[in-house]
């Protein structure tokens, strides 16, 4: 049921999570949805309104009638505080009551990048969530690992042997949704995970025997990684950030799973291998 034209408000609403949780949220018509970006999404039954994180001239237009926010940092920054900090507190004052945020399992509350986003989320909203996913299965189809699994059969990290609970980004979504959508405001972090732990060597093993090639982990040091994403254009102190993320899992700090999908969704979340099964044509080699 529509509710009485107030607005949930995507920000993010092209990206990863924030697409499909606006997706399901037109499918199940829970609410007037209002994609916040600079692009205009292909989703139909979405209201778009220009938004840039660098520009506050366009937050307001993006607030009015908001009572709703799922609220996405933007990305590859440091420290996004900045920008984000007056946007909450702009929201709050205009009548935002919910606010759910998407982090990471490994960042904490007097954490780098999200840190100071959660403390003022929960702090301030009267309702809110904070989504703490670990690594998303997404990462394998997409700019991060795809190219050397296509190219050279290769997934390369600085994780050692440490292990994740990689967790596909549709069950974040529908955790995102339950958060936004649910009577009682969760009031809690959520930390996501998929159903097991796994060391990137039994990555590659399972995307390995969906595409019915070898594919081999190769582990680089930390300082040899932050260099890599230096070069491929991110700032000193967030390809430190991201390369310090890898030594994290390597010392077991992803090392766990939780029950959070199927304790708030009702159902089990999806296998790496269910994943890699679906998504065997992404790995394709040419």
């Amino acid at each position: 049921m529509k509710m009485d034209g107030k607005r949930i408000l995507i920000t993010g609403g092209t990206g990863t999570t924030g697409g499909r949780i606006a997706k399901r949220l037109i499918a199940s018509d829970t609410g007037n949805v209002r994609i916040a970006s600079r692009r205009e999404p292909r989703i139909a039954g979405a209201e778009h309104v220009y938004f840039d994180w660098n520009d506050e001239t366009t937050y307001r237009e993006a607030l009015k009638n908001v009572n709703k926010l799922y609220l996405v940092a933007p990305v590859g920054v440091y420290d996004p505080s900045g920008v984000v900090l007056p946007f909450i507190e702009l929201a709050l004052a205009a009548g935002v009551r919910r606010i759910v945020m998407l982090s990471a399992s490994i960042v904490a509350d007097d954490g780098p990048v999200f840190g100071k986003l959660h403390q003022a989320v929960k702090e301030h909203a009267p309702e809110w969530a904070v989504l703490k996913p670990s690594y998303f299965m997404q990462n394998f189809i997409n700019v991060q690992h795809r190219d050397s699994i296509v190219k050279s059969d290769e997934i390369v990290t600085a994780s050692g042997g440490g292990k994740v609970g990689f967790v596909d980004a549709d069950d974040i979504a529908e955790v995102g949704v339950r958060a936004l959508m649910d009577d009682i405001p969760h009031n809690t972090d959520h930390v996501i995970t998929g159903p097991e732990a796994l060391s990137y060597s039994e990555a590659a093993e399972v995307i390995g025997k969906a595409v019915g090639r070898t594919i081999r982990h190769v582990n680089i040091s930390g300082q040899t990684l932050r260099d890599r994403l230096m070069k491929a254009g991110l700032t000193p102190d967030y390809a430190g950030f991201m390369a310090g993320l890898d030594e994290n899992i390597k010392n077991g700090a992803e090392d766990r799973i939780t029950d959070t999908v199927e304790r708030v969704t009702g159902r089990k979340p999806r296998s790496l291998a269910a994943f890699a099964e679906s998504h065997a044509s992404f790995w394709k080699t040419i």
